[in-house]
């Protein structure tokens, strides 16, 4: 019978998580939701100079926007407690100390000048760099003089001879050949672990069954998998390994803050849906089988195997994720689109949150909801609502000044001020018999210096709604503000 799948999620957060993390989140997720499995998030934060409270805070809030519910870690909980590597100094300090009693690894007393004049001579020689063993067999009397020199050693685990083969969930099998894979520091001098000691322990002991991660971690597997052996596990229990394919820039070069990554705290800011992120991180070397690019995380959930990932780079596209989240957001009832809206409206100011002002909010969503792709549109799209100081955009003022729009906006004021039932269909109508069949002039022309008259944009939401809702007085009073300028 085959083991329950158990995953894990184990960054270090040292910013804010970016497209990679969360990709490998989101995979890691969805695997452990199709399966039955446990989805458990882990801390690598053994590096405390580098990964903060703040920063470990803001990784477990942004899988709880993301909708990534954990089944252990922390806040959450579990049998594995705790899920901060450096909560569990104790537990890598006991299996490095039962390492050396096995005689799998040893003291290294090698300076850091030392280590690199080795590398040097190995460069120059065209062999691959790496530790010549130099440490591997000292004898006591070494070990005393390197002691009495006042030299602190790291610990490094014994590499046997031969080489490592397994068989990756992605790539089929991999092997690696130990020459170019040197004896390798477990702990530092100052008794600090290593990242390949730390994660191979924490992932035995948490009894994960698959480790999802990403390719550019696929070279350090035989060093994971040699402490498995030290640690005595048979190997049908070592975990599975799936290497997940690069995420490539618009250059082909991997995708890094160099080339344009940012942060999910980014895309969050400018109001990509989650959903629409974790649909469009899905499609970055997984298919659910057809040509759909729209998938809700309920999809993800029911089709995602690891067989269907892809070994091939995948390429970050922003206007891929853009049209996703248009979509996303098109597919949003009202109370949805009103409840997404509201923040970035009180964020930006144009809206306090009183009842009436939300009340407004939730008539005008629908005329934008076709119009825009993000969030963050939203006030700038609206805001011409809410202000109690009216302006017209600096850059659209010479839109509306010239004779021909001075002459629309007049005919436009003369046939708007007789309607008595304001609403858009007689809005409408004034306006198409005065400026299109009487003035002979194209929508384009005789609407646009309307829109900036009563937006300040040209940019904007439906006209003759916009001015149903702005109501009678504030839209003629706007059309005469325009003509003094």
């Amino acid at each position: 019978m085959s083991k329950k799948v158990k995953v894990r999620f184990a960054p270090s957060p040292t910013g804010d998580l970016h497209v990679g993390n969360i990709r490998t989140a989101l995979f890691d997720w969805a695997y452990a939701r199709h399966t039955g499995g446990t989805f458990l998030f882990r801390i690598e934060d053994t590096d405390t100079t580098r990964v903060t409270d703040e920063y470990i805070a803001a990784a477990i809030d942004t899988l709880k926007w993301l909708g990534l519910h954990l089944d252990e870690g922390p806040e959450v909980g579990g049998e594995n407690c705790p899920y901060l590597q450096s909560q569990r100094l104790d537990i890598y300090a006991m299996w490095a100390q039962k390492f050396l009693d096995q005689k799998d690894a040893y003291h290294c007393y090698c300076s850091a000048e030392e280590l690199e004049a080795t590398r040097e001579r190995q460069r120059a020689a065209n062999v691959a760099p790496g530790y010549d063993g130099t440490c591997r067999d000292l004898s006591a009397d070494q070990i005393a003089a390197h002691k009495d020199n006042g030299r602190i050693p790291v610990i490094r685990m014994r590499m046997p001879d031969g080489g490592t083969t397994f068989v990756d969930q992605i790539r089929g099998e991999v092997s690696f050949d130990h020459k170019f894979v040197p004896d390798f520091v477990l702990v530092r001098g100052d008794g600090s672990p290593l990242y390949t000691l730390a994660v191979a322990v924490d992932d035995v002991l948490m009894k994960v069954t698959h480790v999802l991660r990403g390719e550019d971690l696929l070279s350090s597997t035989p060093r994971q998998i040699r402490v498995y052996q030290a640690m005595g596990v048979a190997e049908a229990d070592y975990p599975l390994f799936a290497h997940l394919p690069f995420v490539m820039g618009q250059d082909n070069a991997k995708l890094s803050k160099r080339n344009g990554e940012v942060s999910i705290a980014w895309y969050r800011d400018k109001g990509f849906l989650p959903e629409a992120i974790c649909n469009y991180l899905a499609l970055l070397g997984w298919s659910p089988g057809d040509d759909r690019e729209n998938v809700s995380m309920k999809e993800i959930c029911e089709l995602f195997t690891v067989e269907k990932v892809h070994s091939s780079p995948a390429r970050f596209d922003m206007k891929k994720l853009e049209a996703i989240n248009g979509d996303k957001i098109r597919a949003l009832t009202i109370d949805e689109f009103l409840t997404w809206s509201l923040p970035f409206l009180t964020k930006e100011k144009v809206i306090t949150g009183t009842d009436a002002e939300i009340a407004l909010v939730k008539k005008a969503l629908p005329l934008i909801q076709e119009r825009i792709i993000m969030l963050s549109e939203i006030p700038q799209m609206l805001k011409f609502l809410f202000v109690t100081k009216f302006e017209v955009e600096a850059d659209s003022v010479s839109k509306i000044t010239d004779d021909a729009s001075k002459s629309v906006l007049k005919r436009a004021l003369k046939e708007l001020e007789p309607i008595t039932q304001w609403s858009h269909d007689s809005i409408e109508g004034a306006l198409r018999s005065s400026l299109i069949e009487d003035m002979g002039l194209k929508p384009r022309i005789a609407f646009g210096a309307v829109r900036i008259a009563i937006t300040g944009s040209t940019i904007s939401p439906p006209l003759f709604e916009s001015m149903e809702l702005l109501g009678k007085d504030a839209s003629l009073a706007r059309i005469s503000q325009a003509l003094a300028l």
